[in-house]
């Protein structure tokens, strides 16, 4: 496990980043894990960037988003395949055919998980899988349980979940109530696993990668077992972790 611990939103995107170029200038036909939220929207611009300046280039990328809602269609701007191609895909040399993002809205949506999982599969996993966690420890949207899920899935959306995303629709009962998500299985396969935290109010839940316990009531807690997990985190959320160990490396940049 690897902490980096930046002085700024801007720090943290920065980093995040470069880190993601590193893997793409490195290998140019990575598969990507992305994710959506407000966190990555720093990197996705920084990314934009690098992109027009030639520092980067996603022409051989192949990109896995994490989730979706059930029930919106690609043109809702409240999808994240709109909020994808919003934030990132349409303002880089990425091809349209090499992006990848669960339908909400498929007439069989086990047929649609199980096809999404063998896809990830055929193209040899997950390079880099970029995470954010939700104030409820879930991961994607992999919600607290009594259990993990493995494989891509149809999840119920945890009413802490559906209030915290409230504020991206004009009524709180817009909200969807089911998504679709990559399961943990192929999160845990991704070869790095990058974790973007900034909002100190998830503190507790980052707090459990630093317990030793693997509980499904706090998903973001499995990462712990990841062989190459790196945390990019604001300071002051920082100051609220337990990062003084000597089994932690911990950066300090910006």
């Amino acid at each position: 496990m690897r902490v980096i611990v930046s002085g700024s939103y801007q720090d943290l995107s920065k980093k995040a980043a470069e880190i993601m170029a590193e893997q793409i200038n490195k290998k140019p036909e990575s598969v990507l894990g992305l994710a959506t939220g407000s966190t990555p929207i720093g990197m996705y611009k920084e990314l934009i960037a690098m992109n027009k300046d030639g520092k980067v280039d996603f022409s051989k990328v192949t990109t896995f988003n994490l989730d979706e809602y059930v029930g919106l269609t690609p043109d809702h701007d409240q999808s994240y395949d709109y909020f994808m191609w919003d934030n990132l895909f349409s303002h880089v040399n990425i091809m349209k055919e090499q992006t990848n993002i669960p339908s909400g809205i498929a007439a069989d949506l086990p047929t649609e998980c199980a096809s999404y999982e063998k896809l990830v599969a055929k193209k040899g996993g997950i390079d880099i899988q970029i995470l954010g966690v939700g104030h409820n420890g879930h991961i994607g949207f992999n919600e607290p349980s009594d259990s993990f899920t493995i494989s891509t899935h149809v999840i119920e959306l945890a009413s802490q979940t559906i209030e915290a995303n409230a504020r991206f629709f004009e009524e709180k009962s817009q909200v969807p109530k089911k998504a679709v998500t990559m399961g943990i299985g192929a999160i845990m396969k991704a070869r790095h696993v990058l974790l973007i935290v900034n909002d100190k109010s998830k503190a507790e839940a980052v707090r459990q990668l630093f317990s030793g316990k693997v509980d499904p009531q706090v998903p973001v807690s499995i990462l712990q077992l990841h062989p190459n997990l790196t945390i990019l985190v604001d300071r002051e959320t920082a100051d609220l972790l337990p990062l003084n160990e000597d089994s932690r490396e911990v950066v300090l940049q910006g």
